[in-house]
Order: C-alpha cells, then sequence, then structure tokens
C-alpha cells in the first residue's frame, strides 16, 4: 500500500500511487480541485505528497502535451485584446502553478524550439528563471551563478533617484545621483517595468588593462578629467531633528539662540548661522561644530543639587550641531507640530560628494571595486582614434569569477554606441555574440572587441591590443568619507576608562587579540605598550601580605589594613578594567592578593 500525506500529515493510503497523483493533477486542470494543490508521488519512499498550504513558492507554467503547448497563438491574441484573462487560462488548464515539490517531475523546456514529447512544461519566458532584479542584468545566462547573486546585491547599493519627491524628504542618510542614464545594453524588464523613470548608473568607456599597478586586485582607475567634467557625482543629505519637548511641572524646551549665561553655553562664533528664531537659513554652509537649531533646556536632574537648593534655575544649552567630520550646506528647513501639539524642527545638509580614492563602484555582472587613483586625462592610456577611457579595469579580475556578461556587455554597448540603438541583452533571449561581432566588424573595427592603445606617459604603443568598449557602470552607496575614522586622544568610558567606541562617538579603533599577534609577529612589540595602556592606573599594594591597601596621594604615604602604617606600599600600574575585577572579586566575598616581584 501506498501511503498519502497532506501538507505533511498521513492521510491514508492508496493500492497505485502514480494513479492517484496523475487524476489529482486532471482535476486540478479541469477546475475541480484549486489551482494551488500540488502533487507528487514519491517513488524513493512509495508515497504521495499532497500540498495545499499557504507559503510555498509556487511558479506558472505552459501546461505541453505530446510535445505541443496547450497556449497556442490565439489565445495570445485574445489575452492580448482582454477578451480572456490569465486566470481564464489558469482556469483551463493551460497555464498551471507547480511548487518545488511537484517541479522535480516536471520536464521543461525554456523555449518553443526545444520542446519534444518528453517534455511536460514549457517556460512562460526565459526571463521567468530570474527574479524580477536578476532579469535586470544583460547576460547573465553566460555568467557563474555565485556572481550573478553577487551582482543583484550590488545593483540593490546603487545610488540614483530613490524618489522623485526626494527634495520635501526627511529620509535618514540618502543619497541620489546627480546625472543618470539609460543602459545602451538593456533587457525587456527595462521596458516591462518602465524604468526609465528609476535608472541608475552611467555609460562610460571602459578599458581593460593592468596599468600602472593602482588597479590590481579589484581596484579602479579612473579618468580625473572626467570626474571634473562631472562623473559619477552624487549627493549626499543628512536630516537633524529636533523637538521643543514638554516637561511635568510646566517646564518645556525653548527653540531660540540660547543666551551667555545658560549652561554650556559654546561660543559665538559656534551660532553664527541661526537666525532669530533659532534655526540656521537655507543656503548656509555648515562644518563640524557649527550649530544647526539652538535650544535651551530646564536644569531638571543635569546640574548639581546645590542649585536647586539655591533656587538658581539656569537653563542648560541643548542644541544640535553639525556631525563630526561632516559639512555641507542647509538645504531645507521644515516647521512643524507633533502629535503632542510641541514644536518639531527639522534641517536637511546637503553634502556634494564628488569621486575620491576609495569610493566604490560596480557593473552589472557583480564586478565591483574601489578607486585605486584618480588619473589625469593626459597620463591616462588612448585608442589610435584617440578615445581616452573612463576606467581602467584589471584583466585579473575575469578568469577568477568567469563572469563573461562583464565582456558581452563591453562588446554589445560598443555595438550599440556606434550604431546609436540599444542592445538587447536579455538572457536566453537577447542578441548572440556572433551577430554582434559581426556588426562591429562592419564599423570598421576588430570583431573581437581589441584595439591598439597607447600609453599616455611615454606615448608608446603597447605590445597588446586592448579590449575596450562601454559599459553603464554604477556608483555603490559606500562612500569612503562616511565610513572613515581617526582619533589620536579623546573621550573615555565613565567605568572602564577606556576610549569610547563608534564613530559618531569620536571612539577609538580597538586592538584586539589578533592585531596584537600581528605587531608582535613584525617584531614591533614595543609598540604594545603604548596601545594597551588607554586605561592604566595606578593602585596601592602592600608589599607583604598583597592586599590592595590605601594611599594618601598628599602626605605619600601608605596604609595596610593588615599590616599597619608601617607596610611598604607600591605603586603599581594595571589597567582600570583589572582593578574593577579585582572590586568585583571583593565585593563577592574573594579577596585577591598580588604577589610582587622584583622589578627587571
Amino acid at each position: 500500500m501506498t501511503f498519502v500525506f497532506v501538507n505533511g500529515r498521513l492521510s491514508g493510503r492508496t493500492d497505485d500511487g502514480p494513479k492517484l497523483a496523475k487524476a489529482i493533477v486532471n482535476d486540478r486542470r479541469s477546475g475541480a480541485l484549486p489551482s494551488s494543490v500540488n502533487v507528487r508521488y514519491r517513488e524513493e519512499t512509495d508515497s504521495v505528497m499532497i500540498n495545499s498550504d499557504g507559503g510555498r513558492l509556487v511558479r506558472a507554467l505552459i501546461v505541453v502535451k505530446n510535445g505541443k503547448p496547450l497556449v497556442t497563438k490565439e489565445d495570445i491574441n485574445l489575452l492580448e485584446g482582454n477578451h480572456i484573462t490569465w486566470d481564464t487560462l489558469v482556469q483551463s488548464g493551460k497555464i498551471e502553478y507547480l511548487d518545488a515539490d511537484e517541479e522535480e517531475d516536471a520536464y521543461v523546456a525554456l523555449n518553443e524550439s526545444d520542446l519534444t514529447p518528453q517534455h511536460t512544461h514549457l517556460e512562460i519566458t526565459p526571463l521567468s528563471v530570474f527574479g524580477t532584479q536578476a532579469s535586470l542584468l544583460p547576460f547573465i545566462n553566460h555568467s557563474n551563478a555565485h556572481r550573478n547573486v553577487t551582482a543583484v546585491k550590488s545593483v540593490q547599493q546603487g545610488v540614483g533617484i530613490y524618489s522623485n519627491n526626494y527634495l520635501i524628504r526627511m529620509d535618514n542618510d540618502s543619497m541620489i545621483a546627480i546625472d543618470q542614464q539609460l543602459p545602451i545594453v538593456k533587457t525587456k524588464m527595462y521596458d516591462n517595468e518602465s524604468f526609465k523613470s528609476h535608472v541608475f548608473g552611467q555609460n562610460i568607456v571602459v578599458a581593460v588593462v593592468s596599468y600602472l599597478g593602482y588597479n590590481m586586485d579589484d581596484a579602479i582607475i579612473i579618468n580625473k578629467s572626467s570626474v571634473d567634467r562631472g562623473l559619477f557625482r552624487a549627493m549626499f543629505f543628512r536630516p537633524y531633528k529636533i523637538e521643543e519637548t514638554k516637561y511635568i511641572g510646566g517646564q518645556s524646551d525653548i527653540i531660540t539662540v540660547p543666551d551667555k549665561d545658560v549652561i554650556g553655553y559654546r561660543s559665538e562664533d559656534a551660532y553664527k548661522f541661526l537666525d532669530e528664531d533659532g534655526i540656521a537659513f537655507p543656503s548656509a554652509k555648515v562644518e563640524s561644530g557649527d550649530v544647526l537649531i539652538g535650544r535651551v533646556s530646564p536644569p531638571r536632574f543635569v546640574s548639581s543639587i546645590d542649585k536647586f537648593r539655591l533656587g538658581v534655575q539656569k537653563q542648560v544649552e541643548s542644541s544640535v550641531e553639525c556631525r563630526t567630520g561632516e559639512s555641507g550646506t542647509v538645504d531645507n528647513v521644515f516647521l512643524t507640530s507633533t502629535a503632542d501639539g510641541n514644536k518639531y524642527v527639522s534641517i536637511k545638509v546637503r553634502q556634494e560628494r564628488i569621486v575620491e580614492i576609495g569610493d566604490k563602484f560596480g557593473s552589472r555582472s557583480g564586478q565591483k571595486g574601489v578607486v585605486g587613483m584618480l588619473l589625469d586625462e593626459e597620463d591616462m592610456p588612448f585608442t589610435y582614434s584617440g578615445i581616452v577611457p573612463d576606467l581602467i579595469f584589471s584583466p585579473y579580475s575575469l578568469p577568477t569569477r568567469m563572469s563573461m556578461a562583464y565582456l558581452l556587455e563591453l562588446l554589445g554597448a560598443k555595438v550599440g554606441a556606434l550604431g546609436g540603438r540599444y542592445i538587447d541583452g536579455t538572457p536566453f533571449a537577447g542578441e548572440d555574440e556572433e551577430s554582434m561581432r559581426k556588426e562591429l566588424h562592419s564599423y570598421g573595427f576588430r570583431e573581437n572587441g581589441v584595439e591598439t592603445m597607447y600609453n599616455g606617459i611615454t606615448g608608446e604603443e603597447m605590445k597588446t591590443r586592448i579590449f575596450v568598449g562601454d559599459m553603464a557602470y554604477i556608483r555603490l552607496k559606500h562612500f569612503v568619507s562616511n565610513k572613515i575614522q581617526w582619533r589620536a586622544r579623546g573621550p573615555i568610558q565613565l567605568l572602564t576608562r577606556q576610549p569610547t567606541e563608534g564613530k559618531s562617538k569620536s571612539g577609538g579603533l580597538r586592538l584586539g587579540e589578533m592585531e596584537k599577534d600581528c605587531f608582535v609577529s613584525y617584531g614591533a612589540a614595543m609598540s604594545l605598550k603604548e596601545r594597551f595602556d588607554s586605561d592604566k592606573i595606578a593602585i596601592p599594594v602592600c608589599g607583604k601580605c598583597g592586599m590592595i591597601s590605601v594611599y594618601n596621594v598628599r602626605k605619600k604615604t601608605g596604609y595596610c589594613q593588615l599590616d599597619g602604617e608601617d607596610a611598604p606600599i607600591k605603586l603599581i600600574e594595571v589597567s582600570a578594567s583589572f582593578k574593577i575585577l579585582l572590586d568585583e572579586l571583593k565585593s563577592v566575598g574573594i579577596y585577591p592578593r598580588i604577589a610582587l616581584g622584583k622589578k627587571v
């Protein structure tokens, strides 16, 4: 007997499992069962699996019988004329949804020309193999699957225009690109999704050559003159928000220009951009430390208790200033009120982000890299026809990644630029390599896309012909100016006395165990002394018993609780975190003793 499972639960038995599965499929196609029901006979376990629960991933396929699809040209014409709908084709059994389980027994053809009597289903379009974002990538059927996944993630990080009303929006850390273009090599999905209203990236000239060593590994060299003309320029917006909070007892914050008698008054220079209402005016060029919105708050519990006793109610400075290491122009100022009726002010600061060394770029084939050098146009290599590339890409990044889509896009965009047309790079259904080669040859170029190039520094002809073409490159949202972090001296934590953590807190970079091992292996062990004493502290220790003692700094005398005043007290330098450990041990009844040795 064959066991029958419905949604993973044993529900019955049958004499003939394949016959039952076939009957369920026929009932589904005739409309007797819902289209969401899937069935599969598993021969290895002799069981019938019926699935109808929600949350399963299903895909639509055209049903094939005797090597011919059930969806005919007449059906397509009726569908285009709105005489029938998609649901009509599903209910009539010409199109059905398969889940991952039933798909194991399906034999699916990509194109109608590939159909044989053994096929059970036909893809509606070869693009349906991919998702919406992956189908925006050209020629990815020629690349490695892992590289295509990387390309999809890279496209998601591209800087474009995320919304047409970005000027009046107050999104956190938003960025837009100044000049965007529709790629020369595109897929059918660009037209289906009306992608002209949401483009990102620019068409540039790319040369695949190792040049000066500054594009080794995944680095790229960009033409500095192209950047000066506006290539890949972007804008970064940072919002600053503040509220006039009302407190219990009638006190509240006040958005205004702080007076000199408030606690924590900065300096007159810090408030130079504030208008009479305490808000910076639009188009003000602000820098790090400049106050954007002035505010004073009631003392509450931020001041010492004696000020409350004396009845002195001085206001406390609580303004919002431009973040450390950032600068820009005040773009917009918004004044409104919250649901509680409090005054609410929001300021958006605009920063122009010009391409610099360390910024990240990527193509639609998953080849991403950072700028290793900005090279003047006169030092860039050039072709015999005088074309200077905008970007130099390393050829060593291609064999290991196996991203042939990169080379095909370079070839296709070159043909499209010369012919003044768009190239169809739809996977499985776009233009083939041979036709693009022939068209390129008809324009007077070598059919394989290589050209003779000359060294821009020496003027000598390069011994090898260089692969040159056009490509849509994307600037990714990882700007080096957002990630750079440094400090010499700065704030420390109150408890451990170690440097603070995080860029926004002016924090330091932590030197961990592995970094310590690197210092030692390079023979730089002495540098660890200054790296590991950021929280050093001197504690008095009794030389006899090893107990932590009491030390009078003014009299420079010590006292041990066991050995009295005559005990030899030594000041030992330890880290503050170690002292906290000793204090925590004492708090649970464990008294640690420190054995002192001779100083070497």
